[in-house]
């Protein structure tokens, strides 16, 4: 909470250690009163319980199958793959509600006038105000219109017809280019995810092969196996 974030940290230590005592005193008092005997508590404690032994394991499983050889030997395979690395331009752009705007600015920046001055005294998009300027940006961060003008020009060319897209008319500059390959700690966290969503998968998959597993329907009957598949 706001509170608590502008509390002084002797105060906000004092807070958290009296909820904590509450927490303690109400245990205990629950104890007391033996309502961990009842049927629902019994049953809410096994369902934690399980919870708790789930989390675990699995949390044991994944630390034991990604390994940090393991997971730079899956980076090396995503490196083999096409698209994994990536061009992106540097790009900036002019955005303007009607074509004859977008030509009008063309002309001006042919005749000499400053790209960026321009972008700030006409744009109405949010990189007006710095000059237009994208920063670098890749094919899938932009709408394939505005993609496909932009990574045919050149480092220092400007786009010399109007490009619409569903925004407005755009005039694009590039800036530079550039060829880039994601390093190993870029992608580790997501190569990490993958790899832990597999060992789970397998490991569930593998302790559904050696179970006998018997289902039934809402109203407790058994429920009839599906027809095998011819």
């Amino acid at each position: 909470p706001e509170q608590m974030r502008q509390m002084p940290l002797e105060m906000l230590y004092d807070v958290l250690l009296d909820r904590v005592i509450d927490f303690r005193l109400l245990a205990d008092e629950a104890e007391r009163q033996n309502v961990g005997d009842r049927p629902e508590v019994l049953a809410a404690l096994a369902q934690a319980r399980a919870a708790v032994l789930r989390d675990f394991f699995l949390q044991q499983a994944i630390e034991d199958g990604m390994t940090e050889e393991k997971l730079r030997a899956r980076y090396e395979e995503k490196r083999a793959e096409e698209g994994f690395a990536r061009d992106e331009v540097h790009a900036r752009h002019i955005l303007v509600p009607t074509e004859d705007e977008a030509r009008t600015i063309i002309e001006e920046l042919q005749g000499g006038a400053d790209f960026g001055e321009v972008a700030r005294q006409h744009s109405v998009g949010p990189s007006g105000p710095a000059g237009g300027d994208l920063g670098f940006i890749s094919r899938e961060q932009v709408v394939p219109e505005f993609a496909d003008a932009a990574f045919a020009l050149e480092a220092g060319e400007t786009s010399q017809e109007p490009v619409q897209t569903q925004f407005g008319w755009h005039v694009i500059g590039v800036l530079e280019r550039r060829h880039v390959e994601p390093s190993y700690d870029q992608t580790a966290p997501q190569l990490r995810q993958e790899m832990a969503r597999e060992i789970v998968t397998a490991l569930v998959e593998d302790l559904r092969d050696g179970a006998e597993i018997e289902r039934f329907n809402i109203d407790g009957s058994p429920k009839q196996k599906a027809p095998a598949q011819q």
